[in-house]
């Protein structure tokens, strides 16, 4: 079997075939095409499309000595809502799973407004259920993680610092007009509305009391939210890293 890794999967595939254009692999068993490129180091979740012979094929359809497989990475804008041949059930909007190497990244996708789940001390297999149940986008460092079965939406992220990890998924998710800061809450990813002063006023300090009348509540936690010059940073790291533009 002859296999062929395009764009950024080369640098996934293991070490001692990188300098490779293409693979000669021996199949000694049956096996899932899904199983032959994991095999090789890639998660399939890393995957945007599987042809062999120039035919697109599932991840389920099973290898063959004589095949040639070529495998291509996503293409961004990835577009989790329309079905695929990898993906053939879509997820109802974008919402995601942080995995705990990947924890700040959780903090700047709920600031830029994303349904985000982040616990830092949940098993791994409990995060993959989670992620399945919720139908959330998994995102991880660890390959082993996006490699289990369960996993349908998910993704490697490369990037090291969090501010450049938050680029890479709103870039590779087309979520540069999905952007809706300081909708959320960054503790609890609850939502934020809009509440009176008067009505928090015995929980605010003096100098926030004396100073600022418009506030916003966490309706998970009750965490107060407020303008202040917190804000004009979170907007401003937004511009710089998600090409964010406030419409005001």
């Amino acid at each position: 079997m002859i296999i062929t890794f395009w764009g950024n999967l080369k640098a996934l595939v293991r070490p001692q075939f990188r300098t490779l254009e293409s693979i000669h692999y021996e199949l000694t068993r049956a096996a899932s095409l899904k199983d032959i490129v994991e095999a090789l180091g890639v998660p399939h979740t890393e995957v945007g499309r599987l042809t062999v012979a120039g035919k697109e094929i599932s991840f389920a359809a099973p290898g063959a000595n004589n095949d040639r497989l070529d495998v291509y990475p996503l293409c961004p804008p990835v577009d989790v809502s329309i079905p695929t041949l990898l993906r053939p059930v879509p997820l109802p909007s974008v919402a995601f799973a942080v995995d705990m190497n990947v924890g700040k990244l959780a903090t700047l996708l709920r600031m830029a407004g994303f349904d985000t789940f982040y616990h830092n001390d949940i098993a791994d297999p409990d995060l993959v259920a989670l992620a399945l149940r919720e139908q959330r986008i998994l995102l991880s460092k660890d390959t082993d993680l996006l490699k289990r079965k369960e996993v349908v939406f998910g993704y490697l992220v490369r990037e090291i610092y969090p501010e450049d990890q938050l680029a890479e998924v709103v870039h590779l998710f087309g979520l540069k007009d999905q952007l809706k800061p300081l909708s959320r809450c960054l503790r609890c990813n609850g939502m934020l509305q809009p509440v009176a002063k008067q009505q928090i006023i015995a929980q605010l300090e003096p100098l926030t009391k004396k100073y600022y009348d418009s506030f916003r509540q966490c309706q998970g936690c009750s965490k107060i939210y407020w303008p202040g010059s917190h804000r004009d940073r979170m907007l401003l790291g937004l511009k710089k890293y998600a090409d964010y533009h406030d419409p005001a």
